[in-house]
């Protein structure tokens, strides 16, 4: 989210499935704080309060401070540990039969005591409700969940996945309160119970307001005492304003590249704020449906490879708030290798390009057409995409346009099969290398562009998904970064860095931006 510019790298534990217990994570309950309560603004809105919905980043965020899950992931860690669960793991060796132990005195926001029926009710119900903007398409693996007491969980799956225990502790696997949700249908009222660090006091158009959870039995120590968040609905210019003018605590996710680096640059003491970074496993892919008359021309893409600059993208479009990604798999999470780097160098070539062409039989300028849509990935994504098109005309050997369509059209289009080129942006689940490949290379993936790999498909995914021990997976992923480097049919652009702007005197961002893409508002505190 690196090879030339370096990237702060996350350590990361190996043996991720091998057995998760309660000494990871000490289980603590420190939800009196007398901290003062902070406002926050981002740009996301909050699509959904109910967690067999939720799929986006603002939803998200909602679940992993309202809902708890049997694992989470600790402040900078990729590997997950206990939280609901006093200690979980596979009980066999071919990783299909996953068990997991709850804590003792677990209690939803309204006192309801939370058991494995709760466990089992909540996964029973998102595989049920099955609902196209939520989290079920992360369970296809899962067959049974069985409660043999008030205490224990036990999920059968259908086929070996060493990274079950990653998806559990992610959003998808919120723990509801059976007596408060319907298994067949999606809560609409706007409310949420759960048993995280804050409970969900109201919830509107434009903002949502969390206190502290009394009842929390957890690892967070929350050090404020609740949080405002107020959506701003993609204006940028409004979030900066209202950090500039004291109407918010934070910024987070929104504000501009030119408005990061310009608050970033200024020495002056009368704004008052400051920037926080920290490291992100967002990424942004060039894709090609490979079944176009031109971009299906492995010839095209490599030209397109040869010719494409990353850093002058990150340092003109991003002003550096993203750097430039030479693989599928990000830095900082496990597995990651330079594939593109290696193949394709940092530095453009026009005679390379020249001589990919020729290869294919291609003697004139190639007609190529890059679409984007701003309405889901950000205004600059046109910006970016507009930079590519001029790189790749400046050598001579394209005539490439950009087209911009609103994201609605833009999903149908490529579903279809209209578009040659088209950006699509990727913010993990949870921070696997699992989860930058099987989506994208494995059987029906999220990318739509007709591209298929046997070898991935058949042998290498299902490997990496058997093992337990996943310092052993390293060379499998490898492999599979290298063949995507070699079809291209993708090429990765550029890794977010994750930013917060705060005012004077607020605290505790830098535990809330990691590849875990978990943002712990207990972290937070202000003076």
């Amino acid at each position: 989210m690196n090879m030339c510019n370096q990237w702060p790298v996350l350590s990361v534990a190996t043996g991720l499935a091998a057995g998760l217990l309660a000494g990871c994570g000490s289980q603590t309950s420190d939800t009196g704080s007398t901290g003062s309560s902070l406002v926050m603004g981002m740009s996301d809105d909050v699509l959904a309060t109910d967690p067999a919905s939720g799929y986006d980043p603002g939803s998200w965020l909602l679940f992993d401070n309202v809902f708890q899950s049997l694992l989470s992931f600790p402040d900078g860690a990729t590997e997950p540990a206990p939280e609901a669960a006093k200690e979980c793991a596979f009980s066999d060796a071919t990783t299909k039969i996953y068990k997991c132990t709850l804590q003792d005195g677990l209690k939803f926001s309204n006192g309801d005591i939370l058991t494995s029926e709760d466990v089992k009710f909540s996964f029973d119900r998102i595989l049920k409700i099955d609902d196209a903007s939520g989290p079920a398409v992360m369970f296809p693996m899962l067959d049974t969940v069985q409660t043999p007491d008030a205490k224990t969980v036990v999920f059968k799956l259908k086929y070996a996945d060493a990274t079950f225990p990653s998806k559990i502790a992610s959003g998808a696997g919120s723990i509801v309160d059976h007596q408060q949700y319907a298994d067949n249908g999606l809560r609409r009222d706007g409310q949420a119970v759960g048993s995280g660090p804050y409970k969900l006091d109201s919830f509107g158009k434009d903002q949502a307001v969390f206190s502290v959870n009394d009842s929390y039995q957890g690892t967070a120590k929350v050090k404020n005492s609740g949080i405002t968040l107020k959506f701003f609905h993609g204006d940028q210019t409004a979030l900066k304003k209202a950090l500039l003018n004291h109407q918010v605590d934070i910024a987070y996710r929104g504000l501009a590249a030119d408005d990061i680096a310009d608050i970033s640059d200024d020495t002056s003491t009368g704004r008052g704020v400051n920037v926080v970074e920290g490291t992100s496993a967002e990424v942004q892919h060039l894709v090609f449906n490979m079944d176009d008359p031109v971009a299906g021309k492995l010839g095209v893409r490599r030209a397109i490879a040869y010719l494409l600059d990353r850093e002058a993208l990150v340092d003109k479009v991003y002003e550096d708030t993203a750097t430039p990604l030479y693989s599928i798999v990000p830095a900082g999470v496990t597995g990651h290798n330079t594939a593109f780097f290696d193949l394709y160098g940092a530095r453009p070539s026009k005679a390379k390009a020249a001589a990919a062409l020729r290869a294919e039989g291609i003697a004139g300028k190639v007609e190529l057409t890059l679409w984007s849509t701003p309405s889901r990935y950000g205004p600059a994504t046109d910006q970016e995409f507009r930079a590519i098109a001029r790189q790749l005309n400046a050598s001579g050997l394209f005539d490439a346009t950009v087209k911009s369509v609103a994201y609605d059209r833009y999903e149908k289009d490529i579903a279809k099969g209209k578009y040659g080129v088209y950006v699509k942006g990727w913010v993990p689940d949870y921070p696997d290398p699992d989860n930058f490949t099987t989506p994208f290379f494995g059987k029906g993936n999220v990318l739509s562009n007709h591209y298929t790999n046997r070898t991935i498909t058949g042998r290498l995914i299902p490997k990496t998904a058997a093992q337990s021990d996943y310092s052993s997976t390293d060379i499998a992923y490898g492999r599979i970064q290298d063949i995507v480097a070699e079809d291209l049919p993708v090429i990765p652009i550029w890794q977010a860095k994750q930013y917060a702007i705060v005012r004077d005197g607020v605290y505790g961002l830098e535990y809330c931006l990691d590849a875990s893409t978990v943002f712990r508002f207990w972290e937070i505190s202000k003076d």
